[in-house]
């Protein structure tokens, strides 16, 4: 599930005035880092010393990147046309914090990308230094590696070395979602921002698949999609369950043990479903800190109005239409706008 960040832009912006000069020092010198060391993809391409498997990979990135202009109308300008080569696993790291009985995560407010429910770091040290003081605190917290952000079409994004060798479906997935950022994003209002992105996201790869016609890529995301759902079905089952007992009139010191029994029994389900995989352990990582609540606290945020999305797509039967549609109800208060997807939704049976 890809995850969207803006700290480098937000702290070029804030820098001047602002209190907490440290963090915002930081973001300016990796997002500084990140554009020099990224050089435009023909220079690696032409670079005799560049390894034949990331000049295929890069390759792959330029046709993926041309079908994003041409058949899904994402911007076409000078995001992903150069590349950096990372000496980490992510491009920063995310701190994820909420109180010790809610699901209610924490909120950091920037301009531009208004109030998120988390705050970057380039490196990890430094997330995890915030997180021991926010645990200090009494807060629950997570900190998640993120392979990927957009500046929101205000700098131009690049390849990295986090994301370049996915496979090819799960590389056009990337891109396209972090494109549609650059369409469309309301500050302040990350479901609807997520799920329009993974709508672009989902109806773009199925039309790359099929513009491809690589059977065997097809049928491996296929197989990653019904991995992906299953997963996500798990984490709002016991998502679900910690809602009801956190709204619930048991006293806190019941709470906690109850809490811990969710997340035991979170941790024994989610060993069954790696079973049904076949021994598949793709989503070991999620579980590599002690489970809490910051691990469930945005489990719909990606998809909390996907299917609304879907259907305004299809209704509009082409991308054009439908980046106007969403930007027009952008522009609408957050209240209105999440009535008319709320309208959208399917109802229960």
């Amino acid at each position: 599930m890809p995850a969207t960040a803006v700290p480098g832009m937000l702290c070029l912006l804030l820098l001047g005035g602002c209190m907490q000069l440290r963090y915002y020092t930081q973001a300016a010198q990796g997002q500084y880092a990140l554009w020099s060391s990224a050089r435009p993809i023909d220079a690696w391409l032409n670079d005799p010393i560049t390894e034949p498997r990331l000049k295929a990979r890069l390759h792959k990135a330029q046709q993926i990147r041309q079908f994003a202009v041409t058949e899904l109308g994402l911007p076409d300008n000078g995001s992903y046309k150069t590349y950096a080569a990372l000496q980490r696993p992510f491009v920063l790291w995310n701190v994820v914090a909420t109180p010790e009985l809610s699901l209610q995560p924490l909120q950091w407010c920037f301009p531009i990308a208004g109030c998120v429910t988390y705050r970057g770091y380039y490196d990890k040290s430094e997330a995890q230094a915030y997180a021991d003081q926010l645990r200090a605190e009494h807060y629950d917290v997570q900190v998640g590696g993120v392979p990927a952000y957009s500046t929101l079409g205000w700098f131009d994004d690049p390849l990295l070395s986090t994301f370049i060798n996915y496979t090819d479906a799960e590389l056009a997935r990337m891109i396209f979602h972090e494109l549609a950022h650059q369409v469309v994003y309301v500050p302040g209002d990350s479901a609807f921002n997520e799920s329009f992105a993974v709508a672009v996201e989902e109806a773009g790869v199925q039309r790359w698949l099929a513009h491809d016609g690589n059977v065997a890529l097809q049928a491996a995301y296929l197989q990653y999609t019904s991995r992906r759902q299953d997963f996500l079905t798990l984490l709002r089952k016991y998502r679900a369950q910690l809602a009801a007992l956190y709204a619930s009139d048991v006293p806190d010191a019941d709470k906690r043990v109850r809490k811990a029994l969710v997340f035991a029994a979170l941790q024994d389900e989610y060993q069954l479903l790696k079973q049904h995989w076949g021994g598949y352990a793709g989503y070991d990582r999620w579980f590599e800190q002690p489970l809490s609540n910051p691990h469930l606290a945005s489990v719909s945020t990606y998809d909390q109005f996907l299917p609304a999305f879907k259907k305004l797509l299809e209704e509009k039967k082409n991308f054009r239409a439908f980046y106007a549609a969403v930007h027009t109800m952008s522009l609408l208060d957050q209240s209105e706008r999440r009535r008319r997807l709320q309208h959208s939704l399917p109802r229960d049976p």
